[in-house]
This record gives C-alpha cells, structure tokens and sequence, in this order.
C-alpha cells in the first residue's frame, strides 16, 4: 500500500529540496524525484506542468520558509540588532561545519546553475535574495538605531556581507573546509563591531 501525505505537493517540494541541494537542478531527473517521494508521475503534472516549473515553486517554497525564519531570527527582542546580525552569520557558519562542509542553501547551489537554463527560476532567485539583503538592510538599520553600531550605510554593507557569505559558501564547496566561512564571520565580525 502507498503512504498518503496530507499534501502531495508540499511533499513533492521537499522531496525535491532534499535531492536537488545535494545533485542540483540538471543532475536530478523527475524520474527520481516521483520514485524517492513515492508519487505517480500524473499527480506531479496535477501540479506542475515542467520540471522547471517545480524547479521555481521549489526556490518560492524554499524563500518563503528561509525569509520566514530569518524574521523570527531577527525579531528576538532580547537580544540587541548587532547580536541578531551575527547570530545569523554564526548559524550560516554552522551549516558548514560538518564533515562535506555542505549546507542545505538552494541559493548556493542552483544560483550559477540554472541562472542562464530558466528565466523564471532567475528571477525567483534574485527575488528571493533582494528580500534577504532586504531583511540585512533592516536589521543594520535597527542596529545603528539601537547603538549596538555605529553608523553603518545599511542598504550597501547588507549586499556586501550577503555577497562575502554567498562567495565563502562557494569556496567551502571547493575547498571542502569551513576555511572560506570561517574568514567570512571573521570579516562580518571586525565589520559589526562597534
């Protein structure tokens, strides 16, 4: 008898977010999507017509838990804006202390992929990051305005923080060591300091 999930395409989704930020968007056929989620092929295209389809509704899903995260993140009242700011760094840092130096980041993983394979999913990636940086902005902003900073440009050092975490990301990969992210929090950490 198959299992039944209370929802078949949130299943689907996360089935796929387990698969494809480990072997990507092209490594991954449907094939082995539909068998590892134990769907029928008809019930994927009841809710996608593409792959590339799914591909965007997985990078929406995807966004839409992370920004939801990063908000009860930065929301803790009970810590000063600065201490949000690096806890979420710290918490980046700490995805990619395991032994293949590989967090679960969507981002990470498909941004160079698919960025010239789907238009859609481009720009639901670039979306999905401008409303990151966004939430950076506004954190620095709450930061300079509860003193636990000094003055800082919020809008362009949000960019540029998000731009050193996303680059230490990729060189983690590369590297297969924490090194790159290690550096990161050191420089986010010389850069929040008051």
């Amino acid at each position: 008898m198959k299992p039944k999930y209370d929802d078949t395409r949130q299943h689907l989704l996360d089935t796929g977010h387990q698969i494809m930020s480990s072997k990507g968007f092209s490594g991954v056929g449907l094939s082995e999507i539909l068998q590892t989620a134990g769907i029928p092929k008809g019930s994927f295209y009841h809710y996608f017509k593409s792959k590339e389809q799914f591909g965007q509704a997985l990078l929406e899903d995807y966004f839409k838990h992370y920004l939801a995260g990063l908000d009860e993140r930065f929301a803790d009242q009970a810590l000063s804006a600065r201490e949000r700011l690096l806890g979420y760094w710290q918490h980046w840092l700490d995805g990619y202390s395991g032994p293949q130096c590989e967090a679960k980041c969507l981002v990470v993983k498909l941004s160079a992929e698919v960025a010239d394979l789907s238009e859609g999913m481009r720009i639901t990636l670039r979306d999905g990051t401008d409303q990151v940086i966004g939430r950076l902005a506004d954190c620095i902003d709450a930061a300079n305005a509860d003193g636990s900073l000094p003055d800082l440009d919020a809008k362009d050092n949000a960019a540029m923080l998000y731009q050193l975490w996303l680059g230490a990301s990729l060189l983690s990969k590369l590297h297969r060591t924490s090194e790159p992210m290690q550096q990161a929090m050191r420089v986010s950490q010389q850069l929040l300091t008051p």
